[in-house]
């Protein structure tokens, strides 16, 4: 659950610390007080995106940090960034920049955004007041029914078996082109091939045509250098060389190496130079001999490197990669002038491909469609309880072309009324419906996920009187298995919470601030009043407000633990 959520910054709250129980937590004030701020500020320390502007004016950064207590350690996403809990206790943290920038840390751990966001999802999930209108977006409902079904693993099977289709139709299009265009494409191919076997490359030539180049452009400086160090170490006709030289002072000095141990040692060192000293001579004499410097080696070479150079701005910025890319022109070469066989024999592969993509796409239909018995069935008794007896709540199911997805159109239908057909949700549902028929949805999912923390913003819209009773008490429902904040302007909703907090907007100095103050159970009369008739309080509405929470109160005693 979520115990703790410290906001610094974050639009017109400067400093907050709010502390959150366990069961139903409610949050009310007055439209504008910054009520929906703290969601964001929830959201921001779950990863979600969050604009700079949402930073207080005239703060360099904004700081969010959030304690969960109660966290699995097996939790999958804690596994995976190898993150440690203390006492199952995990402290999010994530400060906002101006200019962009994120720093984010889980148990003091620097992460990514992305990482953070692997963790909240995890945690905590968040319904907007907007929620609703995703019902009308029909695409969505098979990411619904496949989330409650839980059909991973069909689905997985399923689109392997289709992308192997998908593949081949690909080959199969690709290489049934029109005469025309098959001929030029076959020009162009073997102009290229012609091209790339006439360089004849060979792997790791680059390398040695610049390391020749580079001898051969200095050649005059290279035969300078290798010669004077062939005379200094060997010397001329009329002189000795360094060799030589050192040969003579060992040769001067052996004759007294047993006079004394400095002698043995200075004469030993003489030996060692004079041999290193000749092998040395011996390799420049080497170097001198074996190079054989002309123009015409260097135009050569030149030439080579220029075409090198010319290829590879055609077909890859390396040797290898124009080798590479020669072989794959030579296989679609080949593909192309045997294109009649090959397209039989990829059409042969395609309808043994189609017959186990659709054998995969029945196996996932039958899931789905088990699936929304199941749904229909937890909808319909999620909707009685939110005093909607007399909904009816279908999922329709329409045979379309195998596609990422499977075969299956899915799309929820409703009836509000007796004796009213089944229509599509988005044409029959008023905006009180779709709220609890959103609700009812969530509910019904998030009774299979591990996240222990539900926060529903404002979900009430369009919900009223008996309505509202019904809404209030299926979260104080869930409020039994899975901790619950919520966002409302209702009454109802608000007596029914286990945890009360006043979100209050004040000015100082000439400046807005905000902040969140938890209510004893006479400030929630006050504060429950002030919800039903505004700023009016009369001592009857007091008295209403003590009737709400005692009913409240009796209602929540009556659930079972």
């Amino acid at each position: 659950m979520l115990q703790v959520l410290h906001i610094e910054n974050i639009a017109v709250i400067e400093e907050a610390d709010i502390v959150f129980d366990r069961g139903f937590n409610a949050l009310t004030g007055e439209t504008g007080a910054g009520k929906s701020i703290v969601i964001d500020a929830m959201g921001a320390v779950l990863g979600q995106r969050t604009p700079r502007d949402l930073i207080r004016t005239g703060a360099a950064k904004a700081f969010v940090s959030a304690v969960f207590t109660g966290v699995p350690e097996d939790l999958p996403a804690l596994l995976e960034n190898g993150i440690a809990l203390t006492d199952q206790e995990l402290l999010l943290q994530r400060e906002i920049y101006a200019d962009g920038k994120n720093a984010c840390r889980a148990n003091g751990r620097p992460i990514t955004v992305a990482q953070l966001r692997q963790l909240g999802g995890s945690l905590l999930n968040i319904h907007g007041q907007h929620d609703g209108q995703l019902l009308l977006d029909e695409e969505r409902h098979g990411d619904y029914l496949d989330s409650f079904g839980r059909v991973e693993e069909e689905l997985s099977a399923y689109q392997a078996r289709y992308r192997e289709m998908d593949a081949t139709r690909r080959q199969i299009r690709a290489l049934s082109m029109d005469e025309t265009e098959r001929q030029r494409r076959v020009d162009t191919l073997r102009h290229q091939i012609d091209e790339l076997e006439r360089a004849d490359f060979k792997p790791g030539e680059e390398e040695e045509l610049q390391a020749r180049r580079n001898i051969l452009r200095n050649s005059e400086k290279f035969l300078s250098a290798v010669q004077g160090a062939a005379y200094c170490l060997s010397g001329g006709e009329d002189t000795m060389g360094a060799v030589a030289q050192l040969r003579e002072a060992e040769n001067a000095l052996r004759g007294v190496r047993n006079l004394g141990e400095t002698f043995a040692v200075l004469t030993e060192r003489l030996e060692a130079l004079q041999s290193e000293a000749y092998d040395i001579a011996e390799t420049v004499r080497d170097l001198e001999e074996s190079y054989d410097f002309s123009p015409a080696e260097l135009d050569a070479v030149e030439s080579r490197a220029d075409l090198l150079y010319r290829l590879e701005k055609k077909y890859g910025p390396t040797v290898e990669d124009m080798l590479a890319y020669l072989e794959k022109c030579r296989m679609e070469l080949d593909g192309m002038e045997y294109a009649g066989d090959t397209i039989a024999r990829l059409e042969k592969e395609l309808e043994g491909q189609k017959k186990r993509t659709m054998e995969a796409a029945r196996v996932l239909s039958r899931s789905r469609k088990a699936a929304a018995e199941a749904l229909e069935a937890r909808i319909q008794e999620e909707l009685r309880q939110l005093d909607m007896p007399k909904v009816r709540f279908s999922i329709q199911f329409t045979e379309q072309e195998p596609a990422e997805m499977g075969i299956d159109a899915v799309r929820f239908l409703m009836s509000a009324n007796v004796g009213e057909a089944l229509k599509p949700i988005q044409k029959v549902a008023s905006g009180g419906e779709l709220a609890r028929i959103m609700l009812a949805l969530k509910n019904v999912l998030a009774e299979s996920e591990s996240v222990g923390t539900m926060v529903f913003d404002e979900v009430d819209t369009g919900v009223s009187g008996r309505a509202a009773q019904k809404v209030a008490e299926k979260l104080a429902q869930v409020s039994r298995h899975k901790q619950v904040l919520c966002v409302t302007h209702l009454p109802q909703l608000a007596a029914m919470a286990d945890t009360h907090f006043s979100v209050e907007k004040g000015e100082r100095d000439g400046r807005t601030y905000t902040s969140v103050r938890r209510l004893s159970r006479d400030e929630r009369k006050g504060e429950l009043a002030r919800l039903t008739g505004g700023d009016r309080i009369t001592p009857a509405m007091l008295a209403g407000a003590e009737e709400l929470i005692d009913a409240a109160e009796q209602y929540k005693a009556g659930l079972p633990k």
